[in-house]
């Protein structure tokens, strides 16, 4: 194992602390190579610990393949889920902390994560939503959107309790006289 341990003690330490993110399947034959090369005749390794060590790196290999899988798979849904409010309005925070209001224009992608564009010309972090309005709650008057009373009807809509125009009014007897019949 020492020859393990000197073979990577000087590149594994100046590494991040996800050493194992860069170290290959190559690699490690190599390693493996260099610790059956340097081995003491005497006193050789077990077998079941060089599989045990093949089945390490391969078992973090799959981890590390599974974690980047997983991350992009959450990159797109995030972005999915933020495009479908384009066109409402979004409150939160932006990143230096102010609370921003908009109407949400497009989405962008960085290495920061998704955003949202608002039409104020700020821009909120997806995960720094806070509300969505659906515009279609508002009226539109002369001091911007307002929200709908749902109690009033619209003002197009005729009256529920009022009959319909065609009908003849319910007091009235029918006439037995023929239409334009004047008499």
């Amino acid at each position: 194992m020492s020859a393990i341990s000197s073979a990577t003690s000087g590149s594994a330490t100046s590494q991040s602390t996800d050493a194992f993110a860069s170290l290959k399947s190559e690699d490690f034959v190599k390693i493996i190579f260099a610790e059956l090369t340097n081995q003491d005749p005497l006193s050789p390794n077990e077998t079941k610990d060089l599989l045990q060590q093949i089945s390490s790196l391969r078992q973090i290999e799959t981890d590390q393949d599974f974690a980047d899988s997983l991350n992009s798979l959450v990159k797109q849904n995030e972005l999915t889920a933020a495009s479908t409010l384009i066109g409402k309005l979004a409150t939160g925070l932006n990143i230096s902390g102010s609370r921003v209001v908009g109407f949400v224009d497009s989405i962008s992608v960085s290495r920061e994560g998704t955003t949202l564009n608002l039409s104020s010309g700020d821009r909120l972090p997806f995960n720094n939503v806070d509300e969505i309005i659906d515009p279609s709650l508002f009226n539109d008057g002369e001091d911007g959107p307002t929200p709908i009373d749902e109690s009033d009807p619209p003002a197009d809509d005729p009256p529920v309790d009022d009959p319909p125009a065609d009908d003849p009014p319910a007091d009235d007897p029918p006439t037995d006289d023929p239409p334009g019949d004047a008499g």
